[in-house]
Order: structure tokens, then C-alpha cells, then sequence
């Protein structure tokens, strides 16, 4: 079965299952993985930083609050959070208009901040296929470990 997973929203899987979300462009899809269990988690991150704007009722839309909160779902699905690593792909620079504001530069920001929370929790990130200016749509499989991009004009890659 393959388990959606859409635009600031999370979702966890274990093999055989498969985990896809389409359309990164400047959001950032953060797939954290138990190896030995084969279970993973993955939360289709928007925006950065929670704090400037508030949760509200949607921890999975911010790097910030995202990525802990589809920690606890893996976790809470039988994952262990010593054994989790990380594998983060998207946040691309969409709009080619003034690169430097800070708010157009979102994508960017997306990836620093899911890199930062990742630190934070102490999840090593073992590959990444980041920034550029194409939109993106990944597949995880738990069963192998493999985080497959497709790009349109791109042939698919595997982290």
C-alpha cells in the first residue's frame, strides 16, 4: 500500500507499505527512519518556523513542530528513537524574483530549519537532495531504506 501524505501533513508506514508526498517546490519532505523496525515517518513541512505565525491546530505545516511531531507518531508506532535517521529532499527556490528576500527565500529557510531541528533531536541526516529551482515528488520505502525523486525533465534519483 502506498500511504499519502499531502502539503503540511505527516503520516507514518512500515514495510511493505511505501510513504509518498507530491509537489515540494519550496516545502521540504523530512522522512525520519528506524532501520531495524523498517518503520518510518514523514511530515511535508511549509514553512520554517512556527513561532511568527502559530501552530494553530497544524503542528505538521513548520519545521519546528513537524518534525517532532512525526517523530512521536514513528515512535508511537513502534520505532526507536536511537535507531532514527534522516533523509530530507525539496526545498527549492521557485521564483526566480529579488533571491534576496528573505521571504521569497523560502525554501532555503525550510531546509535550515529542518536541519537545525534534526540537530536539536540528535537524528543524524544520512542524504539529502536540496534546493535548486524544480519541484519535486518522493516515494520512501521503509522496507530498503530508499528515498526515490522524481522531477519532471530529471531522471528519478535515489537517496
Amino acid at each position: 500500500m502506498e500511504v499519502k501524505v499531502g502539503m503540511a501533513d505527516m503520516n507514518v508506514c512500515a514495510s511493505p507499505d511505501s510513504i509518498i508526498t507530491l509537489g515540494l517546490g519550496s516545502c521540504v519532505g523530512v522522512v525520519l527512519y528506524d532501520p531495524s523496525t523498517k518503520i518510518c515517518g514523514m511530515v511535508h513541512v511549509m514553512l520554517p518556523d512556527s513561532t511568527t505565525i502559530g501552530v494553530g491546530n497544524n503542528p505538521a505545516k513548520f519545521a519546528d513542530t513537524g518534525v517532532d511531531a512525526v517523530l512521536e507518531m514513528a515512535i508511537k508506532k513502534g520505532a526507536k528513537r536511537e535507531r532514527m535517521v534522516a533523509k530530507i529532499a525539496g526545498g527549492a527556490q521557485m521564483f526566480s524574483v529579488n533571491k534576496d528576500s528573505p521571504m521569497l527565500r523560502v525554501g532555503e529557510r525550510n531546509v535550515a530549519a529542518v536541519k537545525a531541528k534534526l540537530k536539536e533531536l540528535g537524528i543524524r541526516l544520512i542524504a539529502e537532495d536540496t534546493g535548486n529551482n524544480y519541484g519535486r515528488t518522493v516515494i520512501f520505502y521503509p522496507e530498503t531504506g530508499e528515498y526515490l525523486i522524481r522531477a519532471i525533465g530529471k531522471e528519478p534519483m535515489t537517496i
